[in-house]
C-alpha cells in the first residue's frame, strides 16, 4: 500500500467524505425508488418515470454546480452529499440501460432508442437550462440589491 507524505495510507481522513457520498447516495436512491413506486412504467412501455428522474436530477445538478462554485464556498461535504451522494443516487442511468435493454427484449427496439436518445437530450437539456436559468436569476437579484 502506498502512503503518502507522514506515512499515512492515501484514504485517511477521507472517511467523512466517503460517509457523506454513502448517507447521500441512500437518500438519493430512496427517492428514485419511490418515484417508481407512485409513477410505475407497464412492461414495453416508454419508461416516462426513469426519463423525468435523470431530467429533473440533472437539472438540479445545474443549480447545484451554479451554487457552489459561482455564489458560496460551501463547506468540504456539501458537494460530495449533494452531488456525487443525493443526486448522484437519485439519478438512474443504469435504470435507464435496463428500460432499453427490456424495451428491446420486448421487441420494441424503435422505442428504446427513442428512450436512448431523449434521456440524453433531457439530461443534458436540464443541467445546461437549470444553470443558465440559475445565472439569470443571481444577476437579476444583484442588479435589484
Amino acid at each position: 500500500m502506498s502512503k503518502e507524505s507522514g506515512g499515512q495510507p492515501p484514504w485517511r481522513g477521507q472517511w467523512p467524505v466517503i460517509g457523506a457520498v454513502a448517507v447521500g447516495g441512500a437518500l438519493g436512491a430512496s427517492a428514485r425508488y419511490g418515484a417508481s413506486l407512485i409513477w410505475p412504467t407497464p412492461g414495453g412501455t416508454f419508461p416516462w418515470t426513469t426519463l423525468g428522474v435523470n431530467a429533473v436530477g440533472c437539472a438540479l445538478m445545474g443549480i447545484l454546480m451554479v451554487l457552489i462554485t459561482e455564489v458560496w464556498s460551501p463547506h468540504r461535504l456539501v458537494r460530495p452529499f449533494l452531488g456525487t451522494g443525493i443526486l448522484g443516487g437519485f439519478t438512474t442511468f443504469s435504470t435507464y440501460v435496463v428500460d432499453i435493454q427490456r424495451l428491446v427484449d420486448a421487441r420494441r427496439a424503435a422505442l428504446g432508442m427513442a428512450c436512448l436518445g431523449a434521456t440524453v437530450l433531457a439530461a443534458l437539456t436540464g443541467v445546461w437550462a437549470a444553470m443558465a436559468a440559475t445565472r439569470a436569476l443571481l444577476e437579476r437579484r444583484r442588479r435589484s440589491a
